[in-house]
């Protein structure tokens, strides 16, 4: 079976490096887009080019492509801001339709996502004054009536900030209809500011802030009682948990505590329930390593083990198929995903990477840039891998010779089942030499007529360095573990629009 999503006619355009490359369907451009996105600027785009450029391929795209691809967003691939700004552009263009409401109420799945929705809507619409908000879209209104209907009091309260867009306005401005007298009491408190201040592990925290204390070990002992008191509650949820692993550690808690603390990080349910994206863990593990505390090896064993346990059900291939695994370290993916993170794309990649081969029997697996080298590692150790891996990347330069990868299998006449890259495919060859990436792999094919290519797109910059086109070329975008559901519906004769499709609005 053809594995045909893109356009029949050849469009040959060149790369951000100047290479010949393959411009994608609008359907394929704004998934990869919209999945390796956080509206910052990346090495090649700034934010806001990234931003129009969303909004101009939402145009030639469907209706409802765009309410599914939103709704794929943020409910597989657990992105918050994106499809809030998709859902918002689809109304732009389809003000009058259904497909909006259904769109909003998939994807708001937090409370304070509703105030955030709302002021996207007055951006994306140039609203000034102070009415930014009037003329609000009737179908962003159902949306959003719906979802005031999902969430209880606690819920509204841990959300309700002083944003420029509050709760209050929310309310007054979509005027939900209360699904029963505890919700319109609950409704009725949003509007006079009168919602229970909720128990967070944050508002305990702040409280103990204010306290004096006699002394510094007063203070610090007083923290270890509260941190303890937090892990017992069982209130803290695996976010926070992850987020304050240094914390606790430097709060000096208890060994019990920490035993509890690690048993709920390797809890395979909670690690599901969860929704972590990988490098999450991989930022927790980072900024553990520096602290200096007896228990400090036991945490990241326990984060290796909650790894360990999210890639229990990637899917995609047989575990007896033969894989080669190539990391892209060049310069254009050491950039950060957000100005607030200090993950790269190119420690997304790793993390994957790694991800994939624990689940691999028959795998080589190595990173490029101008060269290409082999640097297998243990299958058990994920977090640690990445990190041999992040020393070590100057062994290799700061090209995108992906190329290299296919050639070494050449020159060894090896025969692989699947070679796969996770890169921001903007691929050439540094080395002046008659190689391109094309070539190479049609070059490969004649010895190995079965072999699969799979590119894991984490960037989103609209080409490829290969035509998508015939069953042994695959393109996959994002930045979850999910994108591994992609690939076992690749393996099924499917591809990622057909997945994107098959969800019901």
């Amino acid at each position: 079976m053809r594995f045909n999503v893109f356009n029949k006619t050849k469009k040959i355009v060149s790369n951000y490096e100047g290479s010949k490359a393959f411009k994608m369907t609008p359907e394929y451009e704004l998934y990869s887009a919209v999945v390796t996105t956080g509206l910052n600027n990346s090495f090649y785009e700034k934010g806001n080019n990234r931003l129009e450029r969303i909004q101009s391929l939402i145009k030639k795209c469907s209706p409802e492509f765009v309410g599914k691809l939103a709704i794929y967003a943020r409910n597989t691939m657990y992105m918050r801001t994106v499809p809030l700004v998709l859902s918002v552009e689809l109304a732009k263009e389809n003000s009058g339709q259904s497909i909006v409401s259904k769109t909003v109420n998939g994807v708001v799945q937090r409370a304070d996502e509703i105030a955030e929705l709302l002021a996207y809507y007055q951006l994306a619409n140039k609203r000034t004054g102070t009415k930014k908000l009037n003329r609000l879209s009737k179908q962003i209104q159902k949306g959003l009536i719906l979802s005031f209907n999902k969430f209880d009091e606690y819920q509204f309260a841990k959300y309700n900030t002083a944003a420029e867009v509050k709760l209050k306005d929310a309310l007054f401005l979509v005027h939900p209809k209360a699904k029963d007298e505890n919700q319109q009491t609950i409704f009725n408190k949003i509007a006079t500011d009168t919602l229970a201040i909720p128990y967070t592990w944050e508002t305990e925290l702040s409280a103990l802030g204010q306290t004096k204390f006699e002394n510094e070990k007063a203070k610090q002992i007083a923290f270890a009682q509260k941190w303890e008191a937090l892990i017992e509650s069982k209130k803290l949820g695996y976010m926070a948990l992850l987020r304050n692993l240094r914390n606790i550690l430097e709060a000096n808690v208890s060994a019990n505590h920490i035993q509890a603390v690690c048993n709920y990080l390797s809890n395979a349910e909670a690690v599901t329930k969860s929704k972590q994206l990988p490098f999450r863990f991989l930022a927790a593990y980072r900024e553990l390593k520096e602290v200096k505390s007896k228990y400090t090896s036991y945490i990241l064993d326990a984060l290796e083990n909650a790894v360990t346990q999210s890639a229990i059900n990637i899917k995609g291939f047989d575990l007896s198929t033969s894989v080669v695994i190539g990391c892209d370290v060049s310069g254009s993916m050491q950039k950060t995903i957000s100005a607030k993170s200090k993950i790269m794309l190119y420690d997304i990649g790793l993390m994957l990477g790694m991800l994939m081969q624990s689940k691999c029997k028959n795998v080589v697996s190595g990173m490029f840039g101008d060269k290409w080298k082999i640097i297998n590692m243990p299958k058990r150790s994920v977090l640690s891998n990445v990190n041999e891996y992040y020393k070590r990347e100057g062994e290799v330069g700061y090209s995108t010779n992906g190329y290299l990868v296919i050639e070494d299998l050449i020159l060894r006449r090896e025969i692989t089942d699947k070679v796969m890259l996770f890169t921001d495919v903007q691929l050439w060859n540094s080395n002046g030499t008659f190689h391109s990436f094309e070539k190479s792999w049609k070059n490969y094919k004649k010895i190995a007529p079965n072999a699969r290519l799979y590119l894991f797109d984490l960037a989103g910059l609209r080409n490829t360095p290969i035509e998508i086109k015939e069953n042994d070329v695959y393109l996959i975008a994002g930045w979850s573990d999910k994108v591994f559901d992609v690939l076992d519906a690749l393996e099924n004769s499917g591809n990622a629009i057909q997945k994107i499709n098959q969800i019901v609005l």
